[in-house]
């Protein structure tokens, strides 16, 4: 058993290395490139899926870049708001939902490359990019770079910072990320269950809920805190435009004093 383990260890790792070297010559990995500096010196808005979001914010948003996630199209109905980018990554959401992706009309569809699926047959009309997968204990690191891939942090919203950047936006602003869940896990693995606490902007988001993970919040803030570190460095500003909510790395500022 021992053995059959480190064999497929091995085999992943082998593949992984494999795909890191080619994709950026791969027909996805020269797709990527035409996001470089795409919207240099620009604004957007990534959109969280939490219960503070609200269908009229979205409608504020119909001009503007905006990053949006997984079920997000349970709102569609309330809006003529679209978002600029679609992203997923969770691999169960991403199975549970395929059929709903594949009848998004959006023109910038991502999931990654590296799951184990076929996305060529699962798949239509998406752009592929490498998801990796750090220490779980510790910050991530931050890409600016799509073609190499993107970091993964426990939170889409993280994926799109990455994805943002690489496209040259210098001011992000985050709507709906409210950083809380009715059930959530911690470092130590304890399960912490808050029955008042109200997980999505629909009821009906995640009818699967129970056969998702788990999110564990205190990994997301550390993704969003190397987010952060990097803005710093890098002349980039991230606000934290969420109506409430429990994300105070960011430097909060009022929606609706916001300019459109």
């Amino acid at each position: 058993m021992a053995l059959k383990k480190n064999i497929n260890q091995i085999r992943f790792k082998f593949k992984r290395l494999v795909l890191n070297n080619i994709f950026p010559y791969s027909i996805s990995g020269k797709d990527i490139k035409k996001y470089k500096n795409l919207h240099e010196n620009k604004r957007c808005f990534i959109i969280g899926n939490g219960p503070s979001l609200k269908s009229e914010d979205l409608d504020k948003l119909k001009n503007e870049i905006t990053f949006a996630f997984n079920r997000i199209y349970s709102i569609f109905d309330q809006t003529e708001w679209r978002p600029t980018y679609y992203c997923s990554e969770d691999d169960k959401t991403i199975l549970n939902s395929k059929e709903e992706i594949n009848n998004l009309k959006l023109p910038n569809k991502f999931i990654p490359v590296n799951f184990p699926w076929d996305y060529k047959i699962h798949f239509k009309d998406c752009k592929y990019y490498i998801l990796k997968l750090g220490d779980r204990n510790s910050a991530p690191a931050f890409s600016n770079d799509m073609t190499k891939g993107l970091y993964w942090g426990n939170t889409v919203a993280y994926t799109a910072m990455q994805m943002a950047v690489y496209m040259g936006i210098k001011e992000i602003y985050l709507l709906g990320v409210d950083h809380n869940f009715s059930k959530m896990i911690n470092d130590r693995g304890e399960v912490i269950i808050d029955e008042k606490v109200k997980d999505y902007f629909s009821d009906e988001y995640n009818p699967d809920k129970d056969t998702l993970y788990i999110p564990n919040v205190e990994i997301s803030k550390r993704a969003f805190s190397a987010a952060k570190k990097y803005a710093d460095q890098n002349n980039i500003k991230i606000y934290n435009a969420t109506r409430g909510g429990k994300l105070e790395v960011f430097e909060r500022i009022n929606f609706d004093e916001i300019k459109f």
